[in-house]
């Protein structure tokens, strides 16, 4: 097999590339006097890295809104401990408070990181129950209004799936939440940093660095102060006791930059995202291609789901065979959700849709931001278009 010399890279929602201003953070850190330093130390230069990781927090507490303070930004190794520690650490905090909170409700079309901890819950002595989609990839405020009640500790809800992009109603789901007694969660590491949050009724949000330009391996929990939750990890008493282990100053600041950068820009940047969607989808679904969305744009129209997220179905070709082709092809895409890309099951969030097996098998999801150009998704698509229509064809 041919090796690319070069190659485009689609896959944003697994990982964005890192952003100038993350970069010139990083740098700015390597050169400061407090580089290396401990935050919790009680010497100058540990005084210093203690006060860079606090700006951060306030950078990061300003863009997320939603009345979130500095004092709530819990700093993880990324979005997963950020939600593993929201779903575990409040049920558990709740139940503590009230015996009677035994329950927790999550979104069907949630994340790993979020469904993978079910039985684990279960294990804790938790029931965990699922709210189902609609076809067009919503979870309705309703749906989950019927499976809450005093028995409810947690609600956990995804600000915009990470595989079709689609924007869920976390607004009316914590109201929802709320008037039965329990806590709000949302994970936003998907929509953070690309469209407004709706998080004045949320407990507690996850978000992760490199989504957004920023480094790999550091995310947050932001969970207000007010809220209590139980610690899942032990050893240090940081981040006021709520997550221990030394803090990494440096992808702290890199984070903030990036946050910084993407919200300071939010709404050029997504009208130029759009933009970019609007042709690429123009050339993917034109008459003949055999190439459909996932959830039609009439349905659900593009104001309701992330801008850089293209989610396709070609019937008839599999996922693997595709991502394949386009990677030999020098362009890099994913089938659903990139941590479960080396699995051949079916994607959840479409199964939970109801999107066929044989259907989903053949997903795939495109997705970027500005810095792409359109010359660049001109070439994905004549490749994928003529990829589809040469594997269909060696099927007939």
């Amino acid at each position: 097999m041919a090796v690319p010399s070069s190659f485009v890279y689609l896959d944003y929602a697994a990982s964005a590339p890192m952003s100038a201003a993350a970069r010139e953070a990083e740098n700015a850190y390597e050169l400061s006097a407090y580089a290396g330093a401990n935050p919790n130390s009680l010497h100058t230069a540990g005084h210093m890295a203690a006060r860079a990781l606090d700006e951060s927090r306030r950078t990061l507490a300003r863009c997320l809104g939603g009345s979130f303070r500095p004092a709530d930004i819990v700093f993880t190794s990324g979005g997963t401990e950020s939600n593993n520690l929201a779903l575990l650490g409040l049920a558990e905090a709740a139940r503590s408070a009230d015996r009677r909170r035994t329950s927790v409700v999550l979104s069907a079309i949630e994340h790993d990181s979020v469904l993978d901890v079910a039985p684990v819950l279960r294990s804790r002595g938790f029931e965990v129950v699922f709210a189902q989609p609609g076809r067009t990839g919503v979870v309705d405020a309703n749906t989950v209004a019927s499976l809450v009640g005093p028995q409810t500790a947690l609600v956990s809800l995804m600000s915009a799936n990470n595989e079709t992009g689609v924007i869920q109603p976390v607004g009316e789901v914590a109201r929802v939440a709320h008037a039965s007694g329990a806590l709000m969660h949302t994970d936003a590491v998907q929509a953070f940093g690309r469209i407004p949050l709706e998080l004045s009724g949320v407990d507690a949000v996850s978000i992760a660095a490199h989504k957004i330009g920023g480094p790999v391996g550091i995310g947050a929990l932001a969970c207000r102060t007010r809220v209590r939750i139980r610690p899942q990890s032990f050893g240090g008493g940081q981040e006021q006791g709520r997550r221990a282990g030394t803090q990494d100053v440096r992808g702290a600041l890199a984070f903030a930059a990036a946050a910084k950068d993407c919200c300071d820009n939010l709404k050029a940047r997504r009208s130029a995202t759009l933009e970019l969607s609007r042709g690429l989808r123009n050339q993917l679904f034109a008459e003949g291609t055999g190439i459909v969305p996932t959830v039609s744009y009439e349905s659900l129209g593009e104001d309701a789901r992330l801008a850089g997220i293209v989610s396709i179905l070609a019937p008839g070709v599999d996922s693997e065979t595709l991502v394949l082709a386009c990677d030999q092809a020098g362009f890099e895409v994913s089938a659903a959700s990139a941590c479960s890309s080396g699995s051949l099951a079916a994607s959840h969030v479409l199964l939970a849709m109801g999107i066929s097996s044989t259907e989903a098998l053949c997903s795939l999801r495109i997705s970027f931001d500005e810095r792409v150009t359109p010359a660049e998704l001109d070439s994905f698509a004549d490749a994928l278009i003529d990829i589809v229509s040469t594997r269909r064809g060696s099927l007939r």
